[in-house]
């Protein structure tokens, strides 16, 4: 088996793991639509709706092979924000009132919902995983394996598609709060397939948090979809 990391040892908090080496190759590859795999992709997108366990355990074979835990193709990232920026613009047709609006509002989801939101996300993941959630294992010969911010994006991304998928056909609060726990579930599955962690039911714990509030926000008359709808479109639904 290939080694699972460098053998340079990185002090805890450190940013021995951010970012990643392989990164401007992987930005690069973005605009080159010949060197990405898109038929995988949408394999592995329908996996996540699915099975997502699968995608998790095509992920130690990629890690066998190419000594990294994230993706080397940028193809997943670019494909689903293609699918949520059509989507956006779908509402935008039906709802919206201007293009400069509708532009905006498309403008808003990919780069703070879906980017600028993952980015935090996967960084917290990573700072959290990194730090509390390793196994330790002292005066022990095998190599220190830390985890990828690159590899915490892509879970932020693995999860985002089935919840986005979810919360657009979003027509009872039970529909997004099970969105909302669907994500939390495949961000655990991400760091639960990493060998070296622990405790990473950690990850799981926001999705108790939705079933204690579901029923409150229930009562109180709370409706996710009408008010993210009044955000983007200033009208009551």
């Amino acid at each position: 088996m290939l080694p699972t990391s460098s053998s340079t040892k990185a002090r805890p908090g450190s940013h021995a793991a951010w970012p990643n080496t392989f990164l401007p190759q992987y930005l690069r590859r973005i605009v080159k639509w010949q060197q990405m795999d898109i038929e995988y992709t949408f394999w592995q997108m329908l996996l996540l709706c699915t099975s997502p366990k699968v995608v998790y355990q095509h992920t130690k074979y990629h890690k066998q092979t190419k000594n990294q835990w994230a993706r080397d193709d940028p193809a997943f990232v670019v494909v689903c924000s293609l699918l949520l920026a059509i989507s956006t613009i779908a509402y935008c047709a039906a709802y919206d009132h201007s293009a400069e609006h509708a532009a905006f509002v498309v403008i808003s989801v990919l780069l703070f919902h879906f980017f600028i939101t993952g980015a935090v996300v996967a960084a917290l993941c990573w700072f959290v995983t990194n730090n509390y959630l390793r196994e330790e294992v002292p005066e022990s010969h095998v190599v220190e394996q830390r985890v990828e911010w690159l590899y915490a994006f892509d879970v932020h991304c693995n999860s985002f598609l089935p919840h986005v998928c979810t919360a657009l056909r979003c027509t009872l609060f039970s529909v997004a709060s099970s969105a909302i726990s669907y994500y939390h579930y495949l961000n655990f599955l991400g760091y639960d397939v990493l060998p070296f962690l622990e405790r990473t039911t950690l990850f799981l714990y926001p999705i108790g948090v939705v079933i204690v509030l579901s029923p409150i926000l229930i009562l109180s008359g709370f409706n996710p979809s009408r008010y993210f709808m009044n955000m983007y479109f200033s009208r009551l639904l």
